[in-house]
């Protein structure tokens, strides 16, 4: 029910992460290297977001693939 809902969110707060991450470390750097590090947690944070709605996104279509194709074969 609420599959749609986190979907959603995961694209949105990944999206949301990784430009926020890179303007953190730009940022960082002219501030003399303070929280350099967080930022580049947000970096890293929204690319495995996103590379895990790719999965799960190509796991789910795997799915309904496959169920097409056994239903249509009988």
């Amino acid at each position: 029910m609420y599959g749609g809902i986190y979907t959603f969110f995961m694209f949105v707060f990944g999206i949301i992460a990784i430009p926020a991450g890179h303007l953190g470390r730009m940022r960082g750097k002219r501030l003399g290297g303070h929280d350099r590090g967080l930022a580049l947690i947000a970096i890293v944070t929204g690319w495995l977001l996103l590379c895990a709605l790719l999965i799960v996104l190509a796991y789910a279509g795997l799915m309904v693939g496959l169920t097409a194709l056994f239903a249509f074969a009988r």
